[in-house]
């Protein structure tokens, strides 16, 4: 449990949410269609928890910031349809040809049932070797090796194994609400910036807002004065997958299997989000629902700091992580339309015990 807020605290709360029409969330479990929530400055602290631990939800939680996408932020989302155009963001089950992290190539075969009548398809996959979902099974806080809620590597596997932070969570909840494009590939060719994504590339909070305004958006948290509202679904297109297709595949073979070792010096090296306090800040405050990039690591890789940004964004937060979504076509038309922000769905494998899942996921404009 965390600190009761003092009879102070409760009364200049009331008092502020009754002047600004507004509701705070500050009694665990939070009410998720609560207008405002704490900063990350202002997490309570959870007994038992690790440090900035914001499992506010309930103890019997396992979907974390989807909870913020209630039927009212739903409903409100879809009237960011205006043309009904939809945009898939998945890539094909076979690409990337050869995944990262030495991670398993996926395999088809079509099964005879009757020759020339009728069919099956057998897949073996590992659902990280595409466009993915990371689960709150999939990253721990490394110091403590708790993942979500409390869950432990017992929960996950072994004679004590449960349902604790399965993927099927998520997948009998549902994913659907607003998602906002930032789409920083674009934005640096525009702007001449130089970099390459298959290496080590940090985008700062500052490179982000720029970013933002370039497209007309505000980047910070509506609490602040910003566009983004609670629930937002955040996607960042860095330019791998661009990348990718430029390249020829012994090319990109060669990239996927450089070798992948703990320190600054792993040849497994990405662009992506900057592991720095604004940008946990930033995500944090805005309380996006779900955050998800177009790279096989959400954030800059290999980190060069004490933490990875998985450990905030997965078990410390209850966020899910997105990683090689197709944000190709997405971007192309958000840059046609000027608009970024645009509906968008997404349905988790409903598999028990799962650790992730391919994203199934679509946007509408």
């Amino acid at each position: 449990m965390s600190d009761p807020p003092s009879p102070t605290q409760r009364r200049l709360t009331q008092i502020r949410d009754f002047l600004t029409m507004q509701k705070t969330a500050s009694t665990i479990p939070w009410d998720p269609d609560s207008t405002r929530f704490p900063t990350r400055q202002e997490l309570p602290k959870i007994a038992g928890a690790p440090e900035e631990a914001a499992w506010v939800w309930g103890s019997d939680d396992y979907l974390g910031r989807i909870n913020l996408l209630t039927p009212t932020r739903v409903a409100a989302a879809a009237k960011e349809i205006r043309t009904g155009e939809i945009i898939p963001v998945n890539l094909p089950l076979n690409v990337p040809e050869q995944p990262a992290f030495g991670r398993e190539t996926f395999q088809h075969k079509i099964k005879v049932l009757r020759e020339g009548a009728a069919y099956d398809d057998l897949y073996t996959m590992n659902t990280q070797s595409g466009t993915q979902w990371d689960g709150f099974r999939h990253f721990a806080h490394m110091p403590t090796q708790c993942f979500y809620n409390g869950t432990k590597g017992a929960d996950i596997t072994g004679p004590t194994a449960n349902l604790k932070c399965s993927i099927h969570h998520w997948a009998d909840h549902g994913i659907a609400g607003r998602g906002v494009l930032l789409d920083y590939r674009g934005y640096a060719h525009k702007k001449g910036i130089q970099y390459d994504p298959y290496d080590y590339y940090p985008i700062s909070y500052t490179d982000l807002e720029a970013c933002g305004k370039e497209q007309g958006i505000d980047i910070r948290p509506a609490a602040q004065g910003g566009d983004i509202k609670p629930g937002d679904m955040l996607f960042v297109r860095a330019g791998w997958t661009e990348q990718y297709h430029l390249k020829p595949s012994e090319e990109r073979a060669r990239l996927a299997l450089r070798e992948h070792k703990p320190g600054k010096e792993s040849g497994q090296r990405y662009a992506g989000l900057a592991q720095e306090e604004k940008i946990k800040d930033w995500l944090h405050d805005c309380y996006f629902a779900t955050v998800a990039g177009d790279a096989p690591t959400f954030e800059a890789w290999p980190t060069h700091e004490d933490y990875h940004l998985h450990e905030y964004i997965l078990a410390l937060w209850g966020m899910p992580l997105g990683e090689m979504l197709d944000l190709e076509r997405l971007a192309q038309a958000c840059r046609q339309k000027n608009r970024f922000f645009f509906f968008f769905s997404s349905t988790p494998a409903n598999c028990p015990a799962g650790v992730s899942s391919h994203v199934n996921g679509q946007a509408i404009l």
